[in-house]
């Protein structure tokens, strides 16, 4: 919400549905891309399985699978162009993988944006 200039002000109560609304969500498709994953027998979730849930359930579809990174090339592959140089370097010196941003970036405040206010009627 605060990405969209049109909302000054948030109610309390909008803010709490918005929220909880988007908690079931995540669970939704966590629990979803978990069977995915135990269905190709693997114990780790990627974004494969998170593509593949996507892809399956028709009103996700429409609007979250175009927001998704694209698919890497293979591990192997990638795991090849890593040279040694880049191992010693910090983490935060090394270079995001392709369709990737670093955690910083999604936390970083936006500049020149006006704080939004909520009314606590």
């Amino acid at each position: 919400m605060k990405l969209d200039k049109d909302i000054n002000k948030v109610n309390s109560e909008a803010l709490f549905l918005i929220s909880c609304s988007t908690n079931l969500f995540l669970q939704f498709v966590a629990d979803r891309s978990a069977e995915v994953a135990t269905e190709k027998k693997k114990k780790t979730v990627k974004l494969d399985h998170l593509r593949i849930t996507v892809k399956r359930h028709r009103p996700t579809n429409d609007f979250l699978l175009d927001s998704l990174p694209v698919p890497a090339e293979s591990t192997q592959s990638v795991a090849n162009l890593v040279s040694d140089r880049d191992r010693s370097r910090p983490v935060a010196d090394k270079p995001a993988p392709a369709g990737t941003r670093r955690i910083g970036h999604f936390f970083r405040k936006p500049e020149n944006e006006a704080p939004i206010q909520i009314n606590d009627e």
